[in-house]
């Protein structure tokens, strides 16, 4: 009886985990990096040597997908969209990894409700 509650148990957290996954927007895998520039013109602020203020911040994300490294600069205004795509992402990882650890959980259960 204590194996059929716990793979109910079990299956309710993948229904679950399934509805969490549909409820994902947007995703992007990597990383969002602030970045800041010396232009090299000289006299720019970038260039003051007692007080240098870099031009920037400039927003890039890089990542890896099907293999290959790519990155691309991201306009200011749509950097917070792009954190959110990425933490969507981790979700999505998260979320997967969770399911896959409690499939093979359950595939233990029914296992030894056979044996």
């Amino acid at each position: 009886m204590k194996t059929s509650i716990r793979r109910q148990n079990i299956e309710r957290q993948i229904a679950q985990i399934k509805e969490d996954l549909a409820r994902l927007g947007s995703l992007h895998p990597g990383s969002l990096s602030r970045q800041y520039n010396v232009c090299g013109k000289p006299g720019c602020r970038c260039k003051n040597p007692k007080n240098p203020r870099r031009h920037g911040p400039y927003y890039k994300v890089s990542y890896v997908y099907r293999g290959r490294f790519s990155s691309r600069f991201v306009p200011r205004d749509q950097a917070k969209a792009v954190r959110a795509e990425l933490a969507n992402y981790k979700r999505l990882r998260g979320l997967t990894e969770k399911w896959v650890g409690l499939s093979l959980r359950l595939a233990k259960e029914k296992r030894q409700s056979t044996a």
